[in-house]
């Protein structure tokens, strides 16, 4: 590429800023990188752009603020509304959320810390095919997700838990194998929030790495212990708008305001056209160089079509979305969180929830990384291989754009994503301790009021000792990046039995159990394999390598569902159910219960619903648009233009819709408490009365209207 050529291309204010771009463009190319930051070897180095005491007022400030709010929410529901703080409210809302609040708190919970920063190192590491495969990957189980959400509404309408309807089903023995299981799986997503958060966190305002370790997860626990599901939900809304409108500011900026298409494509080339030797003087400090190859993102990229960014043939990129796919399974499926939201959700509104939700949050790591991860590699930020494995590429490139205002966004926007995680998890935990240890093991006769003291000590012992794990994996030199990866091999053994749990009544117990732990011990057992295979030894580094992980997780999940197949198919159970819907409640609480939801024929209509469009939308994301994109090879101006323009569309249509209508779905209810608040008695009776009037409970009695009772945000 010609330097002049290159020169015309970039943003006027970056042409002559360079110190050494004479003899740069002697050697036939230029820096894109803005001179502020030569000779730096990480953009962060040192000096955090933001004062220690923010980040102790962002982590224990917003926490003390979310703990008040949601709480006061929760309060005034039960004052209005009448409602009782039962266990079984406590665990799952009351049975009743709608469509919008339950895509809202899918969103919410499956935005991870990786989600906003593993989702652009992708991007800084494999081009345009990183955010996609990232967003894609991970879209899809919760797309399938909603068939399971439907059947568990058939099959299991009284359970707490996923592994209530093991024991019901497959006994003792499969029922401990996956409560083991579904700790691991909490205790890798809960680890992961605190990793991504608390390196966030430090190089954002210099708090200290352990002690953020420990104080990031006290804002969650005080509103989850305090308020249970029904505090989840509301709280998650909040974060799912926050996280929203700093996306729409982020891409905005990238893309419209500071940039534009042109200049970022041109950046992108300009990056992978330089040669070793051109690099090795990028970064460079008197005269000394600093350049590794691997180190910064610079030169070709190994693996894609010549070496490009902007191209969807990526090997790496394909790779991760191998490894994407698997991981995520199996912290969907085997993640009580998501089996409790299911619990919560209306079963008219169940399916369409978890396919809303799926479609929204896609925009979030496809948009974000399209925008911020790939503009650090396109201004050439001195972000280190460190940094971006560490998910910091979204905090520079926001520092960059916006200076320490962008750093205090960033952090937010985190936060946000960790607590409404977090909180999830903590519940989940809970639920499972409660229901399928105390109850199940220790106190068969516990009463309601029993589940619900041991459900808030679990929240709070399980949030802090998640700190100190955090701490001892940060002291392993296990960062985010290593962990996302890990995670398919670990608990991908459990997602088919548990996908055949409901589906498949031929599904043994022996099975079940031998798939899942047969699976786990062949994947793990193929991961050092291959690692020891490929680098000669087995390391942290060699562990955390493309093709050692890719290989663990694609055993994990092949090798437990053929054990579990070939097993049932020997010995099929010929399971009729009927031991699911006898699953005992703990107390006489009704609500979300209605006949007429749980009728076959609007279940039936639902799950062929949800099957045509959750397989259509799988089909499309990971076979159709990848499929489509590889007649392009190397994306030209017009195509690249598209395909940002459609990440912008789909992030500015998902955060209308997923802020607007929960409101919308709530309005009667918003009607009612303000009535009740400024003292207009029988207000909130007669807004009951109105017809066709959704989901508003009648304040003096426990009636349910039109099915579900009212869940107010």
């Amino acid at each position: 590429v010609q330097a002049p050529d290159l020169v015309r291309r970039l943003p006027a204010g970056l042409r002559d800023s360079h110190p050494l771009l004479p003899r740069i463009r002697r050697r036939g190319a230029m820096s894109v990188m803005p001179s502020d930051y030569r000779g730096q070897e990480s953009f962060f180095g040192s000096s955090p752009p933001l004062p220690e005491w923010s980040g102790y007022a962002i982590m224990l400030g917003f926490g003390v603020f979310f703990s008040i709010f949601t709480t006061a929410l929760v309060y005034i529901d039960r004052v209005v509304n009448k409602t009782k703080n039962t266990s079984e409210y406590f665990n799952t809302a009351g049975r009743s959320v709608k469509t919008g609040l339950t895509a809202s708190v899918i969103v919410s919970q499956w935005t991870w810390a990786a989600t906003l920063l593993q989702s652009s190192n992708v991007a800084w590491n494999y081009g345009v095919s990183g955010p996609f495969w990232y967003a894609s990957g991970a879209t899809i189980q919760v797309l399938l997700f909603g068939i399971l959400a439907i059947e568990l509404k058939r099959r299991a309408r009284t359970a707490h838990t996923v592994c209530e309807m093991v024991l019901a089903r497959w006994g003792t023995a499969a029922h401990v194998t996956f409560i083991i299981f579904c700790f691991l799986t909490n205790i890798i997503v809960t680890s992961m929030l605190l990793l991504g958060g608390a390196a966030t966190v430090n190089a954002l305002t210099g708090v200290n790495l352990d002690l953020a370790s420990f104080l990031i997860p006290w804002g969650v626990i005080l509103y989850t212990a305090a308020g249970g599901l029904k505090a989840t939900f509301l709280a998650s809304y909040i974060h799912t708008s926050i996280i929203f409108v700093v996306l729409l500011i982020c891409v905005y900026t990238v893309y419209v305001k500071e940039s534009s298409t042109d200049s970022i494509y041109s950046g992108l080339e300009a990056v992978a056209s330089f040669t070793e030797q051109q690099c090795q003087a990028v970064f460079s400090n008197g005269g000394e160089t600093f350049f590794e190859k691997g180190s910064y993102a610079c030169g070709r990229v190994e693996d894609n079509r010549d070496g490009s960014y902007l191209t969807m043939l990526s090997g790496g990129g394909l790779k991760f979305g191998i490894i994407n796919i698997v991981g995520n399974f199996g912290t969907v499926f085997v993640d009580q969180s998501y089996w409790q939201s299911a619990i919560a959700a209306k079963p008219a509104s169940t399916h369409k929830g978890y396919l809303l939700g799926g479609l929204v949050w896609f925009t979030i790591p496809f948009a974000l990384a399209t925008s911020l991860g790939l503009a650090g590699v396109a201004f050439q930020l001195p972000i280190s291989k460190a940094e971006a494995g560490a998910g910091l590429v979204p905090p520079a490139v926001a520092t960059h754009l916006f200076g320490s205002g962008g750093s205090a966004m960033m952090a937010i926007m985190l936060f946000m994503a960790i607590t409404s995680t977090g909180s999830a998890e903590g519940i989940a935990v809970s639920s499972l301790v409660a229901y399928d240890v105390y109850r199940t093991y220790i106190r068969p006769s516990a009463s309601g009021r029993e589940i619900v003291i041991v459900s808030q000590v679990v929240i709070v012992v399980f949030g802090g000792s998640m700190g100190a794990l955090s701490v001892a994996l940060n002291r392993m030199g296990l960062n985010l990046g290593w962990v996302y990866m890990f995670m398919g091999t670990a608990i991908g053994s459990a997602v088919v039995p548990l996908w055949n749990l409901l589906m498949w009544k031929d599904a043994n117990a022996i099975g079940a159990v031998v798939g899942a732990w047969g699976g786990m011990i062949m994947a793990v057992t193929t991961w050092i394999c291959v690692a020891a295979a490929q680098s000669g030894e087995v390391t942290v580094d060699t562990l955390g390598k493309l093709e050692p992980n890719l290989a663990g997780n694609i055993v994990a999940i092949v090798s437990s569902g053929l054990i579990h197949v070939v097993l049932s198919l020997i010995w099929p159970q010929k399971y009729d159910f009927a031991s699911m819907r006898e699953i005992k409640m703990l107390e006489d609480d009704r609500s979300g219960l209605d006949e007429a939801d749980y009728d076959d024929s609007v279940l039936n209509a639902a799950k062929a619903w949800v099957q045509k469009w959750g397989w259509g939308f799988t089909v499309i994301m990971v076979v159709i648009w990848p499929v489509l994109s590889i007649p392009a090879g190397v994306f030209s101006r017009d195509y690249w233009a598209m395909w940002v323009f459609i990440s912008l569309a789909w992030a500015f249509v998902a955060s209308f819709v997923i802020i607007s209508l929960p409101l919308y779905e709530a309005r009667d209810t918003f009607y009612g408490v303000l009535a009740a608040v400024v003292g207009r008695k029988g207000a909130l009776e007669a807004s009951t009365e109105k017809a066709g009037a959704p989901g508003v409970a009648d304040a003096n009695s426990d009636q349910v209207l039109d099915g579900e009772k009212a869940i107010p945000l």
